[in-house]
C-alpha cells in the first residue's frame, strides 16, 4: 500500500501566511475606518449645528436639516366675532314666582291641589284648621260688642249732658272710651282681613282656606293632609307663573367686560339640540357670585307652551362686535409653562419667541388679542423644534 507524504511543501506554506496577512490587514482597515482615510473625524467634514443662540435669538444655520421642517408665513388679520359661549340654566322669573305662606299656624284639614297642576289667582290650595283664626274672630266679637256699648254709652251721657245731669268730666271719658273701642274694633277686623277670611262680628270658625296669590304652576309642594303647620313663615308651597321663563347663563370674570344689556344671544338646550332660540340680553347682574367668581347674566323668553322648563341645562351663545383680529393657525401656538407663544421671523432663519394672548379659537384658527402685528413673519409648523 502506498504511502503518501503529507508535509507541506514551500509553495502551499507562502500561500497560507500570504492570506493569513492579507486578513489581518482587511481587519486593521475596517477597525480604523481605512487608516483615517475613508471620511473619519475630519474637522471640515463635520455637519452643521442644528440651531445656535444668541441671547433671545435662535439661528438656524444653513446646510441645518431644521429648515427642511419650519413653514413661516406672514400673519394676517380679519374680522372676527368675539363670541362667548357660557353654560346656562333655565329659571322661573322670581317677579312672576310667589312662595305661599299660610297667615296661621295649625293642621291641614285639605290639600286641594298637586304638584305641577296649574292654578288661577285666588284658588283655594288648602284648607287649615287653626285654632288661631278663632282667636281673632273672638277677638273681634269682643270689640265689636264693646265698639257699640261704647256708643250707647256716649248717646246717653250726650243726652244727660243737655240736662245738666252728668259733669264735662264724665261726658270726656265716654268720648274717650268710645274713641278707644273703635279703635279696637278697626284693629280686628283689620286683621281678620289680612287672615283673608269675611271681617264680619259673628264667629266663622276655626277653619282657613290658603288660595293662590297669583296664577302658575305649582313647582314645589312641603305639605300633605294631616301635616301640623307650625311655623307660618316657612312656605307650604310655591306658584310660579313660567308663562315667561329666564336663561340664565355664567359668565367668567374676565369676560365682564364684553355684555351688556340688549346683547344678542342665542340658546340651545340639552332637550332640543335641533332648536337654536334667539333673544337678548334682558340684563346682566351687577353682583359677582362669591362662590364661582361669575356674573349671571339673563335672557328672557316666552313660553306659552311651556316646553323651557325650569332646572334644565344648555349653552348660551352671546355675539359680540366684529373688529380686526391676527388670525393664526393652531399649530403655530405653543405651551411655554403657563404662557401661549410663538416664534417670530425677525430676519431669514433668525427666531425669537413672542407671548401671545388668544382670544377666539375656531377650527384650526386662533385670533390673537395681542402679542402679533399683521404681516410679521410667525413660524406656523415645527416651532416645537425651536422650543427649549
Amino acid at each position: 500500500m502506498p504511502i503518501h507524504d503529507h508535509q507541506p511543501s514551500s509553495r502551499g506554506r507562502a500561500f497560507f501566511w500570504g492570506g493569513l496577512g492579507l486578513g489581518v490587514l482587511f481587519l486593521a482597515a475596517l477597525v480604523t475606518r481605512g487608516f483615517g482615510l475613508w471620511g473619519g473625524s475630519s474637522k471640515g467634514l463635520e455637519a452643521p449645528a442644528l440651531m445656535t443662540r444668541q441671547g433671545e435669538r435662535i439661528t438656524v444655520p444653513e446646510g441645518s436639516a431644521l429648515r427642511a421642517r419650519l413653514s413661516v408665513m406672514p400673519a394676517s388679520t380679519q374680522p372676527v366675532s368675539a363670541n362667548l359661549i357660557l353654560p346656562a340654566l333655565v329659571e322661573s322669573d322670581p317677579a312672576r314666582t310667589a312662595l305661599v305662606l299660610p297667615a296661621l299656624g295649625g293642621r291641614v284639614v285639605t290639600l286641594k291641589v298637586g304638584l305641577g297642576e296649574r292654578v288661577v289667582r285666588g284658588q283655594p290650595l288648602a284648607v287649615i284648621d287653626s285654632p288661631d283664626l278663632a282667636q281673632a274672630y273672638d277677638d273681634n266679637d269682643k270689640a265689636a260688642d264693646a265698639f257699640r256699648l261704647a256708643g250707647k254709652t256716649l248717646a246717653r251721657q250726650k243726652e244727660q249732658s243737655k240736662i245738666g245731669t252728668v259733669s264735662e268730666q264724665d261726658l270726656d271719658q265716654a268720648q274717650s272710651n268710645y274713641v278707644q273701642a273703635e279703635a279696637e274694633y278697626s284693629r280686628t277686623q283689620a286683621r281678620l282681613r289680612t287672615l283673608g277670611v269675611a271681617a264680619d262680628t259673628k264667629s266663622s270658625g276655626r277653619l282657613l282656606t290658603v288660595t293662590a296669590p297669583v296664577s302658575g304652576s305649582i313647582t314645589a309642594l312641603a305639605v300633605t293632609p294631616g301635616t301640623m303647620i307650625n311655623d307660618p313663615t316657612q312656605p307650604i308651597m310655591t306658584v310660579a307663573d313660567l308663562s315667561t321663563i329666564w336663561v340664565t347663563a355664567m359668565v367668567a370674570e374676565k369676560d365682564v367686560a364684553a355684555i351688556s344689556n340688549n346683547q344678542d344671544a342665542e340658546v340651545r338646550l340639552v332637550a332640543y339640540p335641533d332648536r337654536t332660540l334667539h333673544g337678548k340680553v334682558l340684563f346682566a347682574s351687577d353682583v359677582i357670585e362669591p362662590d364661582s367668581h361669575r356674573n349671571k347674566v339673563r335672557i328672557a323668553f316666552t313660553n306659552a307652551d311651556r316646553t323651557l322648563k325650569p332646572n334644565m341645562f344648555g349653552t348660551v351663545t352671546l355675539l359680540g362686535t366684529q373688529r380686526a383680529r391676527v388670525i393664526l393657525p393652531s399649530s403655530a401656538l405653543l405651551m411655554n409653562n403657563d404662557r401661549t407663544s410663538v416664534f417670530i421671523a425677525v430676519a431669514p432663519w433668525t427666531f425669537e419667541r413672542r407671548t401671545v394672548d388668544p382670544e377666539l379659537e375656531e377650527g384650526t384658527s386662533v385670533a390673537i388679542r395681542s402679542g402679533v402685528k399683521a404681516g410679521e413673519q410667525v413660524v406656523v409648523k415645527g416651532g416645537i423644534l425651536l422650543n427649549d
